[in-house]
């Protein structure tokens, strides 16, 4: 299908990476993650990302308005919007993020108010502040947004990594840069194993830190985002389309194409869904996605604040809508930039429109859809309440005969993992009704946490460091 600029917007999918953060690490053979803060720089990254994606979407003067979206301007309508949040590994930094990119699409405005019977009319608080509902996505109630940690088979997959060749031979090629740079560690492991971590603390010291910016060589930083993207992108991704190296996309497909067929689903409201993330599901999706098939876009570690919008569009030519998929690597992007995919059924070589009923039936399959499923592919048997679910339907960890209604594990079954005989035989019966989907868990809300501090950004599809008064 060739691209159609006569289409109109039905509706997007948003993923965006978490905004600027404090220190953070997380184990290179588990990416089991420490927690960390959001920064003031990384608020104000993603309020301008929401900015952005408003003036784009919800500008009705815009190409690219949204149609059939709330007509009163300023005012976000909950029925048309779906908003989740990684609540994992990086703390509160994921929901931080969402809470300020939702108030740069929806910011303050006088008409959230009230008239009261006696003529007095009520503004909310801070010249009308909009309260945007965030389902806080737990890892060990839904394995959605974070299905590659307590994964074992994706452990093992790293591990294979680490053992390649290839991983040999680039370690003996980087030895020496890997020496130069242990003067400037504090101490810390400087091994390729090790590469993503030594890459986010010379990043974060390098916008935080002058003292530590201004010691470190040139090309350094540039560097170690080269061999830090080059680690990643091969542990989040995999040659097969459906294979483990790409589960942290995997285990969001199913939110991900249900949010595609609302959309495109003229009686179902949803116009707008978002998923704040880390940046582990964007290798694993450009994979996939075969974005950087053709150079075009760099297998890289995407910027803070970066985002990919898939665009649900209803062309003027025929009946089917079709996905076209955008992005933008953080704030040194001024704008969206749209890609060609290429995947297993779809050549994008000369399109970047693909049919919707393509893009599902060659990612649907690939999707994680229950969190049963999910304990079978990652062979787990306790974690994130494998151990409740197993029993549920007595299977054992290679059973695939019971599926889960929801993705979501109630309290009560996670409240099964470690008790006693009697409490399992008690509380059995409400673990049933929550893998049939009988019990349901409320969504949860973290506060949004503070810090400070000034800029320097990577832009990943160069290399180069680009530095930005804020």
């Amino acid at each position: 299908m060739a691209t159609d600029d006569q289409s109109k917007v039905l509706g997007i999918v948003v993923l965006a990476r978490h905004g600027d953060r404090q220190g953070f690490y997380q184990d290179p053979d588990t990416y089991t993650a420490s927690a960390t803060a959001i920064t003031p720089l990384g608020e104000q990254q993603e309020f301008r990302l929401g900015s952005l994606i408003r003036s784009r979407y919800l500008n009705s003067s815009s190409a690219s308005f949204i149609s059939g979206i709330s007509s009163t301007g300023s005012l976000f309508a909950q029925n048309q919007v779906a908003v989740r949040a990684d609540a994992g590994g990086e703390g509160g930094v994921i929901f931080d993020s969402a809470v300020a990119l939702t108030q740069g699409l929806w910011p303050p405005t006088s008409l959230a108010n009230t008239t009261l019977a006696n003529g007095t009319t009520v503004t909310s608080p801070l010249g009308g502040y909009q309260y945007i509902p965030i389902e806080s996505v737990e890892p060990n109630e839904d394995v959605s947004l974070e299905g590659y940690t307590s994964c074992n088979t994706f452990d093992d997959h790293t591990s294979a990594f680490y053992d390649s060749a290839g991983f040999q031979a680039k370690q003996s090629q980087v030895s020496q840069f890997l020496t130069d740079l242990q003067p400037f560690m504090d101490g810390r492991p400087v091994t390729l194993e090790n590469m993503w971590n030594i890459f986010d603390y010379m990043n974060v010291q390098s916008i935080h830190n002058a003292t530590f910016a201004n010691s470190l060589p040139d090309t350094f930083l540039a560097q170690a985002l080269d061999l830090a993207s080059w680690h990643e992108y091969n542990v989040f991704s995999d040659d097969s389309f459906d294979g483990i190296g790409n589960i942290a996309f995997r285990a969001m497909i199913p939110s991900v194409v249900t949010a595609m067929q609302r959309i495109a689903n003229a009686s179902d409201p949803l116009k707008l869904h978002y998923s704040a993330i880390a940046y582990k599901p964007f290798l694993s999706l450009f994979n996939m996605t075969g974005v950087v098939a053709d150079g075009a876009l760099p297998p890289s570690i995407v910027n803070y604040a970066a985002s990919v919008v898939l665009e649900v569009r209803q062309p003027a030519s025929s009946s089917e809508p079709f996905v076209r998929f955008n992005f933008k690597n953080g704030t040194v992007d001024s704008s969206f930039r749209t890609y060609s995919m290429r995947f297993s059924g779809w050549d994008g070589s000369a399109d970047t429109d693909v049919p919707l009923s393509t893009f599902i039936s060659a990612f649907q399959p690939a999707g994680i859809n229950t969190t049963l499923e999910w304990c079978n592919v990652c062979a787990q048997t306790q974690a994130r309440g494998c151990a409740a679910l197993f029993a549920g339907n007595g299977t054992s960890s290679s059973g695939h005969a019971v599926t889960v209604a929801h993705d979501r594990i109630s309290p009560v079954g996670a409240g099964l993992l470690g008790a006693g005989l009697t409490i399992v035989v008690y509380a059995l019966p409400l673990a049933v009704l929550a893998y049939i989907g009988l019990l349901t868990c409320r969504k949860k809300a973290r506060p949004a946490s503070r810090s400070r501090n000034d800029h320097m950004e990577l832009h990943s599809s160069t290399n180069s460091i680009t530095k930005e008064s804020m």
